[in-house]
């Protein structure tokens, strides 16, 4: 054997460098571009869809200026020099109240917002507010009404269905859900037929309100707040807004009103009893005079009697100023009590001092009550609130200590007053004496009737006069165009989808992929040299050398052609070349026909074996019989020229068949004849190819390995195993095939060197000298 001498050629590997080919990796995705096209198109279509369903979202936004609570009767107070409330803290807290969950509960109790109502379309539905032709009112509910929506069918004006079950319009219904009644309204929309209504409890619907409600200021330092929210019809959300700045400032004037209205409810509580005890003093002035039969008193008890009267209401003054100096004092002391209460009344109390302080105490307890609605008792602005209002108390204490010592002497210099007077009216005979005193008292009581109704008027004023801290600049308005869903966006978005998916697809099947679909995933796993590539068979037929063929896959065999000389053992003229493969389909019998078929063309005697003998091929390639070849011949039954089949059309080509299908083709192809065949064949022939079954699959090919020169083990694109790799580089670590090389077969285009245009000309020639190749019947080599 000629086997025997070095293998001296080794081919040079390609190597892909480990960095991502881009251009490899764009081919991939732009060979199929059809599913980006279809993707795209359905991703748009369901954006189309999607807009459908989706009910636009419009922003509502109103403002409000928040005016400086420091001005006024508390300019000069400790808290405005300390600065310790600048205007960003007075917005701060106004935000934290807009967003609180008690104004917004009135919101939704005021408007029924707990209920929605939706008219039903093609293809979604859109909520509806004041175009809704029903309202349902809950009177008596039950945990199922939360649970599911209500359709609601309309078939006229007196009945409506819900949930398949009739029921009257404008009457107490009793349902599943609980004691319903469905009102019809009258300016409502007509026309609807189909609704979908959704109950909820209150508590959750001013949740879901305070989640879509946006209160922050218009910029640093600035005192106006912009409140916004985003609601699916505009109508409501204007309605929302504007009713809880109607909220807010309600219960901003309950706060200032609470001290006038304490005051209020004392001066009517002191005007019942004084009312009651002056017409008890005149019914007795009235039957004292009938039963003493007095017309009219002296000038001198007259006289008196205006002195006393004078005194008298002085006195009371002064007694009204020195209880209410003893409820404050009161209200001062008990610190414990008066958390969150008023200041009592200050009825009769004229000085400006005092009437500062407590002015002063009451707008640094509103201020608390505020701060401590949205921070805890250890902020340090509280407790700095807190230190503040102690000082405020305390000097007012001080306060009220002077003011009282000064009424009690008053009080003394007015007693002492009355006893002289008193003393002098003894002497004016005894029924005018009597008249006196009773007339006296009646004086006393209609002054002090007199005085609490002009504080009680006084006081009316202030409480209709009061107003809240805020002045609303912009009502709340709609935008005209809705804010989401931005369907430019959405288009873009789903677009990109549509992009997404068809390289996600390509790659996931890549990575579940375990067949060879790179050069490079061969050069991972073995150093077995790669002698050619061939492309992918565009053109059907199993033969595509020809004369005139210049295919890209007829000159890649060419190629293989070339490199059949630097394989050849030293001392040889015949060549014996075997191809086998991993597994079946993998080109073994279309590559070595058309190498075969090439060398004829260039006058080398070639001869190709059909050695599958279980699964053969050739004679259906070249449409001949397979009664006569390798099996009669190693069963000794037929020779070599008996065998032997020259191909039509093919000069210097022939063909071995298979022949008949043995009983044991390993065993026939281990007999001694099988090296006498090839022996005698390498006088005859330069070439002999040999086409094997799989070594995956059976052992044939290594018993013939032995008897040959070179290898080609064929690797199919997208159809070899990747763990088939490893085991062809075992065998040839193991060298149990001679000169082994790979192939790479049926190469998609992306991975192979792409021939275009202008390398058929370099290869070739212009299309003119094609053409002269072709008239003059000559061959390409």
């Amino acid at each position: 054997m000629t086997n025997e001498s070095n293998y001296s050629y080794t081919t040079h590997q390609v190597v892909e460098s480990e960095g991502l080919n881009l251009r490899n990796l764009m081919s991939r995705y732009i060979k199929r571009w059809p599913w980006f096209i279809v993707s795209v198109g359905f991703m748009l279509a369901g954006a189309f869809i999607y807009l459908l369903d989706k009910q636009p979202i419009y922003q509502i936004q109103a403002s409000l200026l928040v005016q400086d609570q420091q001005k006024g009767s508390e300019q000069n107070s400790a808290l405005k020099e300390l600065g310790v409330f600048t205007p960003k803290q007075v917005v701060e807290n106004e935000i934290e109240i807009l967003r609180s969950f008690t104004l917004m509960n009135r919101v939704v109790e005021k408007l029924h917002l707990n209920v929605r109502y939706y008219e039903t379309t093609t293809f979604t539905k859109r909520e509806l507010y004041e175009d809704s032709p029903i309202e349902l009112v809950v009177e008596q509910p039950i945990s199922a009404l939360y649970k599911n929506p209500l359709e609601i069918d309309l078939p006229g004006d007196n009945t409506v269905i819900i949930n398949e079950h009739v029921y009257p319009i404008d009457q107490s219904i009793d349902t599943p859900y609980g004691r319903l009644k469905i009102v019809s309204r009258s300016k409502a929309a007509t026309g609807i037929k189909k609704m979908i209504v959704q109950a909820s409890k209150q508590t959750s619907a001013a949740k879901s309100y305070l989640s879509n409600l946006h209160v922050i200021p218009t910029g640093k330092g600035s005192t106006v707040i912009l409140i916004s929210l985003e609601d699916g019809v505009p109508s409501k959300g204007e309605a929302v807004i504007n009713q809880l700045i109607k909220e807010y400032d309600q219960a901003a004037i309950m706060d200032k009103n609470k001290v006038a209205a304490n005051t209020l409810k004392f001066i009517e509580d002191r005007l019942n009893i004084v009312s009651g005890e002056l017409s008890s003093v005149e019914r007795k002035v009235q039957s004292y005079k009938s039963h003493e039969g007095i017309t009219d008193l002296s000038v001198q008890a007259q006289s008196f009697l205006e002195t006393v009267q004078q005194n008298d209401a002085s006195l009371i003054q002064v007694n009204v100023q020195l209880a209410a100096l003893n409820d404050l004092q009161k209200y001062v002391e008990n610190k414990s009590e008066k958390r969150g209460n008023t200041p009592p009344a200050v009825v009769g109390l004229n000085d400006p001092v005092l009437l500062g302080l407590i002015t002063n105490l009451t707008t640094l307890e509103q201020q608390r009550d505020q701060l401590a609605r949205t921070t805890s008792e250890q902020n340090p602005m509280l407790e700095t609130i807190n230190s503040q209002i102690e000082t405020a108390e305390n000097n007012m204490a001080g306060n009220i200590l002077t003011m009282k010592n000064m009424l009690l002497s008053t009080r003394q210099q007015y007693t002492a007053k009355n006893g002289e007077v008193e003393g002098a009216i003894r002497s004016i005979p005894l029924k005018e004496r009597m008249l006196m005193d009773i007339t006296r008292q009646q004086a006393i009581k209609n002054s002090l009737y007199t005085y609490l109704l002009q504080k009680r008027e006084e006081t009316a004023v202030a409480f209709a006069s009061a107003i809240g801290n805020t002045r609303t600049i912009d009502f709340a308005l709609s935008d005209d165009k809705p804010i989401r869903p931005a369907k430019t966006i959405i288009y873009a978005l789903f677009g990109l989808l549509g992009l997404v998916l068809p390289v996600a697809a390509i790659a996931g099947s890549d990575a579940l992929n375990n067949r060879v679909t790179r050069r490079v995933d061969v050069e991972q796993v073995t150093h077995i040299p790669i002698l050619g590539e061939l492309v992918k068979k565009r053109h059907p037929g199993p033969l595509v050398i020809s004369p005139n063929n210049q295919s890209v896959i007829a000159e890649q065999i060419r190629t293989l052609r070339a490199c059949l000389p630097l394989l050849r053992n030293e001392g040889t003229e015949a060549q014996v070349i075997l191809f086998t493969s991993s597994i079946s389909g993998e080109g073994k019998s279309f590559v070595s026909t058309n190498l075969g078929m090439s060398l004829a063309y260039v006058d080398k005697p070639t001869v190709i074996i059909d050695m599958d003998l279980r699964m053969p091929k050739l004679h259906k390639i070249f449409n001949l019989e397979n009664t006569n070849g390798v099996s009669e011949y190693l069963q000794g039954e037929a020779t070599v020229d008996e065998v032997l089949t020259p191909i039509p059309g093919a000069p210097n080509y022939y063909v071995i068949p298979s022949g008949s299908l043995p009983k044991n083709p390993s065993e026939l192809l281990s007999s001694p004849k099988l090296k006498q065949l090839i022996e005698e064949l390498r006088e005859r022939f330069d070439y002999i190819i040999i086409d094997t079954p799989p070594v995956g699959l059976v052992s044939d090919a290594r018993l013939i390995a032995p008897l040959t020169d070179a290898t080609f083990f064929m690797v199919r694109h997208d159809l070899t195993p990747k763990n088939h790799l490893k085991m062809i580089d075992k065998l040839y670590q193991e060298q149990r095939f001679p000169r082994l090389n790979i192939i790479l077969n049926a190469v998609d285009g992306t991975d192979s060197y792409h021939y275009s245009g202008y390398n058929k000309e370099y290869v070739y020639g212009s299309q003119e000298s094609r053409k002269k190749w072709l008239f003059s019947g000559k061959r390409p080599i």
